[in-house]
């Protein structure tokens, strides 16, 4: 859902979006399928998926055969994790060692390719109470990056990377995606979704979906398996 509002948001901008999206091994590809009825219905010029092989590695739930946690064990997700000193600071093992640079940097590839000077990402502030790579700093640090390893940066175009999510709350993500005409129910955000793209409603990732839609007063147009 992140993904397709910061496409309306870039849309509405003015900018011609390219959508890369990452077969990186997850636990299921549905959500790959979705990202490209998306890209195609928010009027993308391109969609591109590439593969890179992080199971290799493993080392996350969602890379790796780890347990994915879900609201059976009580632990708090979103503001209520913000709150609590216990699960502040926590990394979940939902977090996939180096994706976020690792797509950046595919993302930044592309870029200079396309002749394109500015890459946007959907990180956003509830991400950012548990995963290292979607926080202010690592997005500043990533644009310095860019500047300082590409042609593009040395030859003084500029390489500009935008996180217009980044201090939303889920809720202000639903307004703004509605606002911008998003249709959520082709989105898929659950970590454990079934080949059809139906969510499990345990997960973290669809509790905090459920959560946004909630607070922002706005149906719930997931589609769940039960």
């Amino acid at each position: 859902m992140d993904s397709a509002v910061v496409i309306a948001i870039a849309r509405e901008q003015g900018y011609a979006v390219h959508a890369l999206s990452v077969r990186y091994g997850q636990r299921h590809t549905s959500e790959l399928d979705a990202a490209d009825r998306v890209a195609r219905s928010l009027g993308a010029v391109a969609h591109k998926t590439v593969d890179v092989d992080l199971r290799s590695i493993g080392g996350s739930a969602l890379t790796d055969d780890i347990e994915v946690p879900t609201d059976a064990d009580g632990h708090p997700v979103g503001e209520a994790a913000q709150a609590d000193p216990a699960y502040r600071d926590l990394i979940p093992v939902t977090y996939v060692p180096a994706r976020n640079t690792i797509m950046l940097s595919m993302a930044l590839g592309w870029a200079e390719v396309l002749g394109a000077a500015d890459i946007f990402c959907g990180v956003n502030a509830v991400d950012y109470s548990g995963y290292p790579d979607c926080r202010p700093e690592f997005i500043e640090a990533f644009q310095a990056l860019a500047n300082l390893a590409t042609r593009a940066g040395v030859e003084g175009a500029g390489i500009r990377v935008h996180a217009p999510l980044q201090h939303l709350s889920k809720a202000d993500i639903v307004r703004e995606g509605l606002r911008l005409g998003v249709d959520f129910s082709q989105t898929v955000s659950c970590y454990q979704a079934d080949a059809e793209g139906r969510a499990c409603g345990h997960c973290d990732a669809c509790r905090l979906r459920a959560e946004g839609f909630a607070a922002a007063g706005a149906a719930d147009t997931t589609r769940y398996r039960d």
